[in-house]
C-alpha cells in the first residue's frame, strides 16, 4: 500500500515498550472506572482478545490486587469465533476468564461475549439482542482494540463498512493463516466468527486502539495516515473524535513523524539521524552514499544536514565511513589489528561466546554464517536453546520417532515388548487427540527429543563439542500450548546461571521483535532481565551483547553497527546446517504469513542486505549477516 506524506489523523501516543504502553492503557481505565464509582454509575468497557491486551489485563488485575473493584463494570467483548465451545483452548469465553475475570471482582452477569455455541438459524437473533444489550447498558464507555495484519478491528475484515453492527462474517484467509498456530494448524481455524461490527465500536464514547511490534508497523502507518477506506476497516478510527491510538517504539517505525521526520518539519540533527536520512535519501534516489549532491539534500526536507556539515560532499564521506566501518570479517575481533574503527575488540583473543537461540533452530537461521566463522576462527562458542521448540513438530514426526525408537531397541535385543507399548501409547495419543488440543506428556517429551537431536545435529556440523551446547528448557514455553506463561524468576535464573558460569566476552541474542508467536519477546527479555541481575559484576565490563534478528524481519541498514559478509561457499555451509533441523524442513508447522521455507527466508535477506550495502556504494558482497549492539 502506497501512502503519500501527511500527518496522522488520529491522536497517537508511542511509547518507548509495549509494557509502558498497556500501563497507560489500563491506568485510563482504572481512572474511568473509579470516576464512574464516586457517581454511582456503571462503566461499561469494550474489550478485546488476542495477545496485544494481555498485559492490560495483567495491570488491571495488579490494580485489583491493590484495590480497584470492578463491581460497577459492565463489559462487552469484541467478537468470537463461530462455531466454538466456550471451553476450547481457543474460546474467547476461556481466554477472558484465564487472563482476567477469574482474577477480578466483577459479577458473572455483566460479562457478555459472543456466543459461538448458539445455532446456524438463531445467530441473527443473537446478533441483535446483543446489539440491544449494549444500547440498554448505556452504550460502551471505552472500547479496547487490537488491529490485524489486514487493518481489521474486532473481526471486521476488508470490506467491513462503517455502519455495521454485531454480524455473523467470514474470516479473511490471512486473517486465518494469522492464527493458524493458536489452533495447531490453518485447518482448524473456523472459517466464521461473530463480531461487533464498525458502526458499533465507532459509538463507542472513546476508543484505545494499541499495536505493538514491528510487525504490526506497516497497517499502523495506513490506518493512522492513510485514506478512510472499507478494505483497511481500522481507518474508519479516523472518524471518531476521541479515538487514540497507542503504540510501542517498533510498531511506529513507518509513520512519517518517526521514518521520515525532516519532511515535516525541522529536526534535532544528532549523528543517529543524520545516518538515517542519508541512507533513506540514498534508497529513496537509488544513489550511492557519495553521489548525493547538495540538491538532493535541499531539495527532500536536509538543508540544515548541509548548513551543520558545510557541503554534501563531508556529509557523505562521513556516513560511507561509518557504513563501511561496519563491516567486518572477524566477528569476534580479528587479533594483532588495530580495533580502532572494527565493531569488535581485537582482545581478548580466542573469546568466550555463548549464542541464545529462543527456538532450536534459530542460532543457524539467523546467524549461521557468524556462527560458522566463529568456530573458524577459534573462539569458544556455546550455544544456548532457550526453549524446547517441542509444539512445533508434526504429529507424522513424533510417530516416525517412537516407530524408530522401537525398532532400534528390537535390533539391539533391548525390552522389545516395553518398546512396542510405549510406541503404541504414542500413537494412540496422537489418534485421541481432537483439532486443536494440547498433545500428551509423552508426545511433548518426543517432540522435544527430535528439536534437541537436530539442534545437536546443527552444532556437531558447525564445529562445537555436545557440552557447548545447552538446553535451557526455559519454563514459561512448557504450555503444550502457542500460548505461553508469563515470564518468571525461574526463567531469568535459568539464562543468568549460565551467564555467570561461562562469563561470556560476546552475548548474541535474537532482537527479532516480529515473531508473531511472541517467544522471541519473551526470551530477549529474559537475557535483558538476567544481564541487569549480572551488570554489576566485574566480568561483565568485557562482555559486549549483539543482537541478531530472526526470520520474520533484518535490521535497517542505518541501525546496523557490525555487518558480517559471506561467500557463497559460507552460504551454503549455513544452510546445510540449517537442513539438520529436518522436522522443520520443506514446511513448518507454523510457518506465520511468509510461506517461504526458514533457509529460503534467511538466503534472501542476506542477499537482500548485501545488496543494500553495495546499492549504497560499499563492497559487492554474496550476503550479509547483520547486527546491533546492546549495551546495558
Amino acid at each position: 500500500m502506497t501512502i503519500s506524506v501527511g500527518t496522522e489523523k488520529i491522536n497517537t501516543k508511542i511509547f518507548q515498550t509495549s509494557e509502558e504502553g498497556s500501563r497507560f492503557v489500563a491506568q485510563e481505565i482504572a481512572e474511568l472506572i473509579k470516576s464512574r464509582q464516586a457517581e454511582g454509575r456503571h462503566c461499561v468497557l469494550g474489550l478485546a482478545t488476542g495477545s496485544t491486551p494481555t498485559s492490560v489485563y495483567a495491570n488491571l488485575i495488579k490494580l485489583h490486587q491493590e484495590g480497584l473493584s470492578f463491581k460497577n463494570v459492565i463489559t462487552f467483548n469484541l467478537d468470537e469465533y463461530y462455531p466454538m465451545s466456550p471451553n476450547s483452548l481457543q474460546s474467547y469465553v476461556r481466554f477472558m476468564k484465564e487472563l482476567l475475570f477469574d482474577h477480578i471482582d466483577i459479577k458473572p452477569e455483566n460479562i457478555h461475549i459472543p456466543d459461538g455455541t448458539v445455532e446456524r438459524e438463531k445467530v441473527n437473533d443473537f446478533c441483535k439482542a446483543y446489539e440491544r444489550k449494549i444500547e440498554a447498558a448505556g452504550g460502551i464507555d471505552l472500547q479496547v482494540l487490537g488491529i490485524g495484519r489486514t487493518g481489521h478491528i474486532g473481526f471486521n475484515e476488508p470490506g467491513s463498512s462503517e455502519r455495521t453492527t454485531t454480524r455473523l462474517i467470514t474470516l479473511d484467509q490471512v486473517t486465518r493463516i494469522d492464527a493458524a498456530s493458536d489452533f495447531f494448524g490453518e485447518e482448524n481455524v473456523p472459517t466464521k466468527a461473530i463480531t461487533m461490527g464498525v458502526g458499533t465500536i465507532l459509538k463507542s464514547k472513546k476508543i484505545f486502539m494499541m499495536a505493538w511490534g514491528e510487525g504490526k508497523a506497516p497497517i499502523v502507518r495506513y490506518a493512522v495516515e492513510g485514506p478512510v477506506t472499507d478494505q483497511v476497516p481500522s481507518t474508519y478510527l479516523q472518524l471518531h473524535d476521541n479515538a487514540v491510538v497507542v503504540l510501542d517504539e517498533p510498531a511506529s517505525h513507518e509513520l512519517t513523524r518517526v521514518k521520515t521526520p525532516w519532511l515535516l518539519d525541522h529536526c534535532n540533527w544528532d549523528d543517529k539521524l543524520v545516518r538515517k536520512a542519508v541512507v533513506w535519501l540514498c534508497q529513496y534516489l537509488k544513489k550511492p552514499v557519495l553521489k548525493l549532491t547538495n540538491n538532493d539534500y535541499m531539495e527532500h526536507g536536509m538543508a540544515d544536514i548541509l548548513n551543520q556539515y558545510g557541503s554534501a560532499y563531508k556529509v557523505n564521506i562521513k556516513i560511507f565511513n561509518e557504513l563501511q566501518h561496519t563491516i567486518t570479517g572477524w566477528p569476534g575481533g580479528k587479533p594483532n589489528a588495530d580495533d580502532s574503527s572494527r565493531p569488535e575488540r581485537a582482545k581478548p583473543f580466542p573469546k568466550r561466546i555463548i549464542i541464545f537461540s529462543p527456538h532450536p533452530d534459530d542460532d543457524v537461521i539467523s546467524m549461521g554464517g557468524t556462527f560458522i566463522r566463529l568456530v573458524d576462527q577459534g573462539h569458544e562458542v556455546h550455544v544456548a536453546y532457550q526453549t524446547s521448540g517441542n509444539i512445533a513438530v508434526f504429529d507424522e514426526e513424533a510417530i516416525r520417532f517412537a516407530d524408530f525408537a522401537k525398532d532400534f531397541n528390537g535390533l539391539f535385543g533391548h525390552d522389545k515388548e516395553e518398546s512396542k507399548k510405549q510406541y503404541q501409547k504414542i500413537v494412540n495419543d496422537i489418534k485421541a487427540k481432537a483439532a486443536g488440543q494440547v498433545d500428551s506428556e509423552d508426545v511433548m517429551a518426543i517432540k522435544a527429543l527430535i528439536r534437541r537431536g537436530e539442534a545437536k545435529a546443527g552444532c556437531r556440523y558447525v564445529g562445537i563439542p555436545d557440552e557447548n551446547a545447552h538446553f535451557l528448557d526455559m519454563p514459561f514455553y512448557e504450555t503444550g500450548k502457542v500460548k505461553k506463561k508469563p515470564l518468571g524468576e525461574e526463567d531469568i535464573k535459568i539464562v543468568a546461571d549460565l551467564i555467570r558460569t561461562i562469563k561470556p566476552h560476546q552475548i548474541y541474542a535474537a532482537g527479532d521483535l516480529s515473531d508473531p508467536h511472541g517467544t522471541h519477546r519473551v526470551c530477549l527479555a529474559a537475557i535483558y532481565k538476567a544481564i541487569d541481575q549480572l551488570k554489576s559484576e566485574s566480568w561483565m565490563n568485557d562482555c559486549y551483547v549483539w543482537l541478531y534478528r530472526g526470520a520474520w524481519q533484518e535490521w535497517d541498514i542505518s541501525e546496523i553497527e557490525m555487518a558480517v559478509p559471506l561467500s557463497p561457499d559460507e552460504l551454503i555451509r549455513k544452510r546445510r546446517a540449517i537442513f539438520k533441523h529436518q522436522s522443520q524442513k520443506d514446511s513448518a508447522l507454523f510457518p506465520g504469513n511468509d510461506k517461504r521455507e526458514f533457509w529460503v527466508r534467511a538466503e534472501d535477506r542476506n542477499h537482500a542486505t548485501a545488496a543494500a550495502y553495495n546499492q549504497l556504494g560499499l563492497a559487492e558482497y554474496e550476503a550479509i549477516e547483520a547486527f546491533v549492539r546492546y549495551k546495558f
